[in-house]
């Protein structure tokens, strides 16, 4: 958005609070009202062109700049489209399902609160989705959890820790994508730089987790239900593996995210066509409206429904208004005026991390949506960034490390409230437990300036 020129120079107490009276009014919207999140960021776009009429902004120049903010999301909008049919297709193919099943056979083991958080982890990287995990996997290892008598808290908060973990290195989550996409990284590079904190986080919560769990986990008999009902689908089959093998030799020889993708979207339908019997004239529709399963056990019907384009509609349309408004914001010079103020006041690397993860949990806090936080955050120090000689890595790795793992622990946000009802567990009672979530910014803040410079 460095394009859109600011038509309006206000001063900057005007601009903070300006910004802070939207800011207020969307998290009365999304946390007072329980709306979805586009309807207020709607209504901030109306309140902003309002703002700019009033100041004697032309409407054809405050329409030029939300075209230009939502143009900008075009590579992630092309590349969520992708994401919908590759998750599709991999559940025809069964590469999701062998995935799941590989998850599901280390869990009968002992260690139960760090195997929890590894299997979560596995599952959330093969979905791409820390609230389908969640609400799926996640419900029946606090089932286990409550049958062994272990502690509902600290199971939750390995399932949450896992499930985040997961969501925060898939090339198939919504969030990864958008925090690349945002700030200009290639995927997998993002991928690969967010492990130099993401890594240590997992090693350290998953000794923590080891921990403190019990001697030994009785858990295999409810699992069995899980492979049982994966293995009787017919979906997982020798080349339920090619699909993932394929985008990983992709990701070695450096094709772009959406080219990877895509050629591990055909070969997977080609695949599921072939050796899972599917029709041809069937795998149009569920590369539109996503796989539905048909199991015999529903907890693995709802591990199995989803993907397709129809199902990023929401995230595509919530992109595009979030950065529609993030165009305003810059055309009437509001957010201009705030990063000026900061540039000037922030040189240190260190600082300008610290500030930026601040930022993203400030964001997470006051209005309890992660989206935002990442596009928000990211739109608001990318210049910063670029004028203190920062990696554009750094920026998205940050913004992954203090904006989509720290959702979870805001009781009232969006992530908080899903998970506090689907696990029946309160957001303040597994927060301490959620070790993953907690480390992420704090390793960010203290080691990532060490690998921010170009």
């Amino acid at each position: 958005m460095n394009s859109i020129k600011a038509e309006h120079q206000p001063s900057l107490t005007g601009s903070i609070i300006f910004l802070f009276m939207i800011v207020v009014i969307i998290s009365l919207f999304m946390i007072g009202l329980d709306v979805a999140p586009h309807v207020p960021i709607l209504i901030g776009i109306f309140i902003l062109i309002a703002y700019g009429l009033w100041h004697k902004i032309s409407y054809p120049s405050l329409q030029h700049a939300m075209a230009l903010g939502a143009g900008s999301a075009m590579g992630a909008v092309f590349l969520f489209f992708v994401i919908g049919i590759l998750i599709s297709s991999w559940m025809i193919s069964g590469t999701i399902p062998v995935l799941m099943m590989t998850g599901l056979s280390i869990i009968s083991t002992t260690w139960f609160y760090a195997v929890v958080f590894a299997l979560t982890g596995i599952i959330g990287i093969s979905l791409g989705s820390s609230l389908t995990t969640t609400a799926t996997v996640g419900v029946a290892l606090l089932g286990m959890a409550g049958a062994m008598d272990a502690s509902i808290a600290i199971t939750a908060g390995a399932i949450v820790s896992g499930a985040f973990f997961g969501d925060k290195m898939s090339p198939l989550s919504d969030t990864t994508n958008l925090a690349s996409t945002i700030v200009g990284v290639d995927l997998f590079q993002h991928i690969k730089h967010i492990s130099l904190t993401t890594v240590p986080a997992f090693i350290i919560s998953f000794i923590a987790f080891a921990i403190l769990s019990p001697n030994e986990s009785h858990a295999g008999n409810n699992i069995a239900q899980y492979q049982e009902a994966l293995q009787a689908t017919g979906l997982v089959h020798w080349s339920s593996w090619i699909p993932l093998i394929v985008l990983i030799i992709c990701t070695i020889f450096k094709l772009s995210a959406f080219i990877s993708l895509s050629i591990s979207s055909i070969v997977a339908s080609i695949f599921a066509i072939a050796v899972n019997k599917f029709p041809l004239t069937a795998v149009p529709g569920i590369w539109f409206g996503g796989y539905i399963g048909n199991s015999e056990f529903d907890p693995v019907n709802e591990l199995l429904t989803r993907g397709g384009l129809e199902g990023m509609f929401f995230t595509i349309a919530l992109v595009l208004l979030a950065l529609s408004f993030g165009g305003l914001l810059f055309v009437t010079g509001i957010l201009p005026v705030i990063l000026e103020a900061l540039q000037t006041r922030l040189r240190r690397t260190r600082s300008i991390i610290a500030s930026t993860a601040c930022t993203a949990i400030g964001v997470n806090v006051f209005i309890g949506e992660q989206y935002l936080s990442i596009l928000l955050t990211g739109e608001t120090f990318q210049q910063i960034y670029e004028r203190a000689g920062l990696t554009k890595k750094a920026l998205s790795r940050t913004l992954e490390d203090a904006g989509t793992v720290i959702n979870p622990l805001v009781p009232w946000s969006v992530c908080g409230v899903f998970i506090a009802d689907v696990l029946g567990v309160p957001v303040l009672t597994y927060l301490p437990f959620a070790f993953f979530c907690l480390l992420s910014p704090i390793i960010t803040i203290l080691f990532g300036a060490r690998t921010a410079k170009k």
